[in-house]
């Protein structure tokens, strides 16, 4: 994660409990630059994670060719927040869905032209999310990804 960005305490609580209600260990690594990010591997791989999951921040996207090379040699398998991860070669991921997110952007822009006043528009929260796994990484990393699992993604890439 990274610690000075603005969803680190969110994202690190519920990670958190996720992990706490699994019976598992966290091991948290903090990346707020791209000089960071081969130290914070080198530590993961040390400590034998079992998996990875790689918060929702900018530095993430601007760096996720070097994430992806990464958890590739190091062997640990991740999961990240938007599909574009796995269109180059990422794992798995699983969130809001950005194609939906910018349609109602849009429709969002569309009615303020049209007249209506911002503060008179609701809040909206995304409401499509998305299963994206990429098996040709799973084969890489030697993981069988379970039928039942595939079944319910949204895409496979193959």
């Amino acid at each position: 994660m990274n610690p000075t960005g603005s969803l680190a305490e969110v994202q690190i609580r519920d990670v958190k409990e996720a992990v706490k209600g699994l019976g598992q260990r966290l091991h948290a690594a903090d990346v707020s630059s791209e000089s960071d990010i081969d130290a914070a591997f080198a530590a993961l791989s040390q400590s034998k994670v079992g998996a990875l999951v790689i918060g929702t921040d900018p530095v993430f996207a601007l760096y996720r060719g070097q994430i992806i090379a990464l958890a590739a040699r190091h062997k640990i398998p991740a999961i990240f927040n938007v599909r574009e991860y796995c269109e180059v070669g990422g794992l798995m991921s699983y969130g809001a869905s950005l194609t939906d997110m910018w349609r109602q952007a849009a429709i969002y822009v569309s009615r303020i032209l049209k007249g209506q006043k911002p503060a008179d528009l609701p809040v909206l929260q995304p409401t499509k999310f998305e299963l994206v796994i990429n098996l040709k990484t799973a084969k890489a990393l030697g993981l069988t990804v379970p039928a039942a699992l595939l079944a319910r993604a949204d895409e496979v890439i193959e």
